[in-house]
């Protein structure tokens, strides 16, 4: 899966399961955790499902703003993990 590929699932699963609005227009830079869009349990789902789709395992200390708090930083950070 291409960067533009993996960018676009993260984009749809937020937009659908998390936010839950499919036409949301999230932004690569957008805060999602700091910026309030996804609070904690929000979070440890979306960990969860990148876990299962692309077989990236995202420990506890990495569930924070710190590590992956827009669409890029989680991109990057399963890049580098996978």
């Amino acid at each position: 899966m291409t960067n533009p590929q993996l960018q676009s699932a993260l984009r749809a699963y937020i937009n659908s399961e998390i936010l839950h609005d499919p036409n949301y227009p999230l932004g690569d830079d957008e805060a999602l955790i700091s910026g309030g869009l996804i609070d904690s349990f929000s979070l440890v789902n979306l960990a969860l499902w990148v876990e299962q789709e692309f077989g990236v395992p995202i420990p506890d200390s990495d569930l924070n703003a710190d590590t992956f708090d827009t669409l890029a930083e989680l991109v990057a950070y399963i890049e580098r993990n996978r």
